[in-house]
């Protein structure tokens, strides 16, 4: 059964349809005057269908690019200290309605609440970040560059910009881009999964109160067509998507031969090495979490350890084994569990025929975590944690993103040998090593092949006055999210040369190139 199963929409007044954030109000497609498309959306925890959500047709759209397009000059000549302000309320009501929007991220999502509570938090980073916008949207001033002549320059917005998000951070992945983006003067159109976009809705709704003029964030609900508009639409300038890597590259291709701006993060497949003089204990804690955690739906999940070396390998494999059958697993409410269900049926079968492959191409599982059943919670899309031993290059468990709790071992004889299996990986967004020597450290760390490193961090995500991103097919585009990129990404520079020359200067004409 498909999550996204279009469907005819039953009534426009049924609170359990979802619509759109345009204006500054919530808008549904009776109100434009057209018929609604529907998609499904489910509680992970139960398999049953919670509510439903309006998939944009064209007019829709228009409606929030037209109201986008409205608000600009005026919010793009708005102060940035005044900006600022709007970003400081907004973090305050994030964290009044925290209990909220967690709740709708574990109930569209599945993951465990002091997950989407950690997930909220890193988002609210990025505002904190975007509150001090006034210091950076400084530009640089020289005076006397020349005879009476100055110089500076100074960013100045984009105009309407839009963000494409996935399911498994419905709260964090779209506040990597829009507070940057409104914040440097931006108007903003969100288009967020359709299989969890409550939190993006609420927070909508909390950036209105928190004082943001109406159309300069504005959320759309949809699915490819929505998509197709936004990279279609001339008025449109940039885009930024996290998401698999064939729909970045499509995306990237198709918006960059319309002129825009692009910044498309894929996928990746994660690496932690495990050195022979590495604390197994504060490794295999550490790789519990970043494998295992939000169900291994993440894009900095880690879902592959290399041992270096046979009896490396197999104590960090015993303690594995005994810690994944340990795992808690139920609905996401219940704080006392470690780990949530998957977010759709397809998801689930997905992780299954990964498994099975596995299988089939000489892996050990050592830990099978299919055919978990949850009382009272039969119908929901769980399985329990995975662990495979004695897995080769070659193998689809290996070079897939598998997004699930599927964590793969590999072994191997030498560091160089980890590193190479790991440069000559097509992914490249994260990865981490574990070892007590600072000269190893700093090999692996200069010569790897890979966006973010960790040294005994395994999940090296930056904090919000760095940027975030990977390298090769984990990122198309030349910007980072989030950080410093992002003022970089959401503005254009634009440099000014002034000359006030005194009154008595008498010049001849010149046709020389001119210089200092």
């Amino acid at each position: 059964m498909s999550s996204i199963e279009k469907t005819k929409k039953a009534s426009q007044s049924d609170p359990n349809v979802l619509g759109h954030f345009i204006s500054g109000k919530e808008v549904n497609s009776k109100e434009a005057g057209s018929a609604a498309r529907t998609g499904k959306i489910y509680d992970p925890a139960t398999g049953k269908v919670s509510k439903f959500v309006e998939l944009a047709d064209g007019d829709i759209l228009e409606q929030a690019i037209a109201a986008a397009e409205s608000a600009f000059l005026s919010w793009r000549g708005t102060p940035p200290h005044k900006r600022s302000q709007v970003m400081f309320r907004f973090k305050q009501l994030l964290e009044e309605n925290a209990d909220d929007i967690c709740r709708a991220i574990t109930s569209e999502h599945g993951k465990v609440l002091d997950d989407a509570r950690g997930e909220l938090g890193r988002g609210i980073e990025v505002v904190e970040y975007a509150c001090g916008i006034s210091e950076l949207l400084k530009g640089e001033y020289s005076k006397n560059v020349g005879p009476g002549i100055d110089s500076w320059s100074e960013f100045q917005a984009l105009g309407i910009v839009a963000g494409v998000t996935p399911f498994n951070f419905p709260a964090m992945v779209p506040m990597w881009m829009y507070p940057m983006a409104i914040a440097c003067g931006n108007c903003f159109i969100l288009k967020p999964s359709e299989r969890d976009p409550s939190a993006s809705m609420l927070m909508a709704k909390l950036l209105t109160e928190a004082g943001l003029p109406d159309g300069v964030f504005n959320v759309v609900n949809g699915d490819k067509e929505t998509v197709d508009g936004l990279i279609n639409d001339p008025r449109v300038q940039a885009i930024s998507f996290v998401g698999s890597t064939p729909i970045a590259e499509s995306i990237y291709q198709r918006a960059c031969d319309k002129g825009k701006r692009v910044q498309a993060l894929g996928g990746a497949k994660n690496h932690a090495v495990i050195m022979p003089d590495a604390d197994i204990d504060n490794a295999v804690n550490a790789l519990m979490g970043a494998a295992y955690g939000s169900c291994g739906e993440r894009c900095m999940a880690i879902s592959v350890v290399v041992c270096v070396g046979e009896e490396t390998a197999n104590a960090a494999v015993a303690q594995l084994e005994q810690r994944v059958r340990k795992l808690r697993i139920g609905p996401g409410t219940d704080t006392s569990n470690d780990m949530g269900p998957v977010i759709t049926a397809e998801s689930l079968a997905r992780v299954n025929r990964y498994i099975e492959e596995g299988q089939q191409q000489g892996a050990e599982l050592t830990v099978d975590g299919r055919g978990l059943i949850v009382a009272g919670h039969e119908e929901g899309f769980f399985i329990g944690g995975c662990l495979f031993d004695e897995v080769t290059q070659n193998m689809s468990i290996y070079k897939d993103e598998i997004f699930g709790p599927v964590l793969c071992v590999v072994r191997v004889a030498n560091l160089d040998e980890a590193m190479a299996l790991i440069n000559s990986h097509e992914y490249g967004n994260g990865t981490c090593i574990f070892t007590r020597d600072g000269e190893t450290a700093r090999y692996f760390s200069d010569n790897i092949q890979v966006g973010m490193v960790g040294v005994n961090v395994v999940l090296p995500v930056p904090v919000a006055s760095h940027s975030f991103g990977g390298w090769k097919r984990s990122l198309f585009g030349d910007l980072y999210v989030y950080g410093p990129d992002a003022v970089r990404f959401y503005t254009r520079r634009k440099t000014m040369t002034q000359r006030w020359p005194a009154s008595s200067n008498e010049e001849g004409v010149q046709f020389s190139f001119p210089s200092n």
